[in-house]
C-alpha cells in the first residue's frame, strides 16, 4: 500500500511539475518572471527534485498574470476558442427557470426571503428541494408546472416538493450581514461589445434565442422547445456554427438544415457566414427533447449563464438562490464593477475576483487587473463596497427580477442592476 501511495505520489508530483514548466515557458514568451509567493514545498530535508528547479519549489501567477495567460490562451493565440447557449426549454434551463420562479414568487411578498432551491426534472417527474425561510404563501408545485407550460411542453409532469427552513447555524452569520457561503466570484468586461461582452457569447446567445422567437413567433412551426447553439473561432474569426433544434417528427434533415441557415443563422451572423462550417442538427434528429430525452437540473449551465469558459468561474451556479448567496450576489457585484471600469476608460477588458468566509461581513479578497496586468485593485476598492448587504442595498436586489436571468446569460442584459453604466 505505502509503495503503491509512492508512486502516485511521484505521478502528481511530476505532472504538476509538468504543467508548471509549461506555464513558465508560456510567460517567458510574453516576458513575465515567476511570482516570488510559493504554494507548494517538500518536506524538511527531503532530498531535492530536479523537476521542481533549484529552489526545489513550485512558484505561481498572481492573477493579473494568470488573467493574461488567459487572454493569450483565447485570443493571441490565433484567436481560437468555443462558446456555446442553450434554449430555454434545455433540460438544465427548465430547472433554472423553475427555481428563479420560486424565487420571484418568495421576493415578491416577502424582500427578505431566504431561498436555496434546486430543481430537477427527469421524465415526466419534477423534484423541488432545498430551503426556504418566508413570510410568502406559494404554492410551489402550481409555478414549477405553470414556467414548465410557458416554455412550450405540453405533458403533465408528476411534482414532489422536498422543502425546509433555512439552516439556523447559516442563518445566525447572515442575519448579522455576513456571506451566506464561502466561494470565490468572477467578473468581467471587454470593450469587444456594446454588450461589453466577448463577441461569441453574444452571438451564441443570439442563434440560442432567435431560435426561440422563431419558434414562438410561428414563423418555424415545426420547431419544439429544446435547443443549443454553438461558434467556434479560428484566428479570430468564426469556422463553425452548429445548431441543434428539436422539431416535429415529419420534417427532413434537408429543410431543417435550409430553414436554420436562411431564417436563423445569415440574419443573425450576416457576412460572417462566408466560408464557415454550418453543421444543423448533428446526429440527423432531434424529435425527444427536454425531459423526455435528458434530465434537468438546476445550475448546471453555470459556463452558459457567464462568459462562455473564456474567464475564470468561481463553481456556484445563480439559479434559485437569494441574494444573500455570494454565489450570485458576489458575481453580479464583479460584473458591475469590471463593466464600469471598462466603461469609464480604465482597461479595455477587466476581470474583478472577490473571495468570501460564511458568516464574515468583509470579503477575504477583492482583486481587479486590466488586460494588461494592471492591478485595479485600488479603483475597485474605492468605488464599490464589496459588503454582501452593500451588495444588496446598492443594486437593490431584493426585487422580483430574477427569472429572466435564468435562460440566454445572467450579462449583457441592459434592464438588470449590475448591467447599469456610472461615472466613475
Amino acid at each position: 500500500m505505502w509503495k503503491r501511495s509512492a508512486c502516485v505520489s511521484d505521478i502528481l508530483s511530476a505532472t504538476l511539475a509538468l504543467q508548471f514548466n509549461i506555464i513558465k515557458r508560456m510567460a517567458r514568451v510574453i516576458g513575465f518572471k515567476t511570482h516570488p509567493a510559493t504554494f507548494h514545498r517538500r518536506e524538511k530535508g527531503a532530498q531535492p527534485d530536479p523537476r521542481l528547479g533549484k529552489d526545489n519549489v513550485v512558484k505561481p501567477f498572481p492573477l493579473g498574470k494568470f488573467f493574461i495567460l488567459f487572454n493569450i490562451m483565447r485570443k493571441k493565440l490565433n484567436g481560437t476558442y468555443t462558446v456555446e447557449s442553450v434554449t430555454s426549454g434545455h433540460p438544465d434551463k427548465v430547472c433554472d427557470q423553475i427555481s428563479d420562479a420560486i424565487l420571484d414568487a418568495c421576493l415578491s411578498q416577502d424582500p427578505k426571503s431566504r431561498v436555496a432551491v434546486e430543481t430537477f426534472g427527469s421524465h415526466g417527474h419534477l423534484v423541488i428541494g432545498g430551503e426556504i425561510t418566508s413570510k410568502a404563501k406559494v404554492n410551489y408545485k402550481k409555478i414549477a408546472a405553470k414556467v414548465y407550460q410557458d416554455i412550450g411542453y405540453t405533458k403533465k409532469l408528476d411534482i414532489h416538493e422536498y422543502l425546509v427552513a433555512q439552516s439556523p447555524n447559516i442563518a445566525q452569520g447572515v442575519d448579522t450581514g455576513g456571506a451566506g457561503d464561502q466561494g470565490i466570484m468572477y467578473g468581467f468586461a471587454t470593450d469587444e461589445t456594446p454588450e461589453f461582452l466577448p463577441l461569441g457569447v453574444v452571438l451564441v446567445h443570439k442563434l440560442a434565442k432567435g431560435l426561440e422567437s422563431l419558434r414562438r413567433s410561428g414563423a418555424v412551426k415545426w420547431l419544439k422547445p429544446d435547443g443549443k447553439t454553438q461558434i467556434t473561432f479560428h484566428g479570430g474569426k468564426i469556422r463553425t456554427v452548429l445548431v441543434s433544434c428539436q422539431h416535429d417528427k415529419k420534417i427532413t434533415q434537408a429543410e431543417i438544415k435550409k430553414t436554420i441557415t436562411e431564417k436563423l443563422i445569415r440574419p443573425i451572423l450576416g457576412k460572417l457566414t462566408d466560408g464557415i462550417e454550418i453543421l444543423v442538427n448533428p446526429t440527423g434528429s432531434f424529435v425527444l427533447g427536454g425531459f423526455e430525452a435528458d434530465a434537468g437540473l438546476t445550475g448546471r449551465k453555470i459556463i452558459v449563464d457567464t462568459y462562455g469558459g473564456l474567464v475564470p468561474h468561481g463553481g456556484g451556479c445563480f439559479s434559485g438562490k437569494d441574494l444573500t448567496k455570494v454565489d450570485r450576489s458576489g458575481a453580479y457585484m464583479c460584473r458591475f464593477a469590471a463593466k464600469n471600469l471598462v466603461a469609464n476608460g480604465y482597461a479595455k477588458e477587466c476581470l474583478v475576483s472577490v473571495a468570501y468566509a460564511i458568516g464574515h461581513i468583509e470579503p477575504l479578497m477583492v482583486y481587479a487587473v486590466d488586460e494588461k496586468g494592471k492591478d485595479l485593485s485600488s479603483v475597485v476598492q474605492k468605488h464599490f463596497n464589496f459588503r454582501p448587504r452593500a451588495i444588496i442595498e446598492r443594486l437593490d436586489l431584493l426585487r422580483p427580477i430574477y427569472q429572466q436571468t435564468a435562460a440566454y446569460g445572467h450579462f449583457g442584459k441592459l434592464a438588470l442592476p449590475w448591467e447599469k453604466i456610472i461615472r466613475l
